[in-house]
């Protein structure tokens, strides 16, 4: 599955746009992590539990993508955006989301 956050692929021509592929997550801090958190907060500098949280939570939802563009049919998703929100205080949604296409 080709994964492209332009409009094209290169020296591939799209012959059919099957829909748009999506794939989400909703994640929630945890305590532990909250404390330590905190304790950066004073001190400054990258909270490490935080950004490798994020990570994963982009990695699963690219992954839904793809299996949602699978599903559909697609070989490829371009224009691939991702967007996060806010869904209660302490839990986010991670979206990722593009145009499933078919190929020649």
């Amino acid at each position: 599955m080709i994964i492209s956050t332009t409009e094209t692929v290169p020296n591939k021509e799209i012959y059919e746009i099957l829909g748009i592929a999506r794939g989400s997550t909703v994640r929630a801090r945890n305590i532990g992590r909250d404390v330590f958190a905190g304790l950066k907060n004073i001190v400054g500098g990258e909270i490490e539990e935080y950004t490798k949280l994020q990570a994963q939570s982009r990695e699963q939802a690219m992954q839904r993508m793809t299996r949602d563009a699978q599903n559909l049919g697609a070989d490829a998703v371009i224009n691939v955006r991702l967007t996060t929100s806010m869904v209660m205080q302490g839990a986010s949604e991670i979206l990722a989301y593009g145009t499933a296409v078919k190929l020649k």
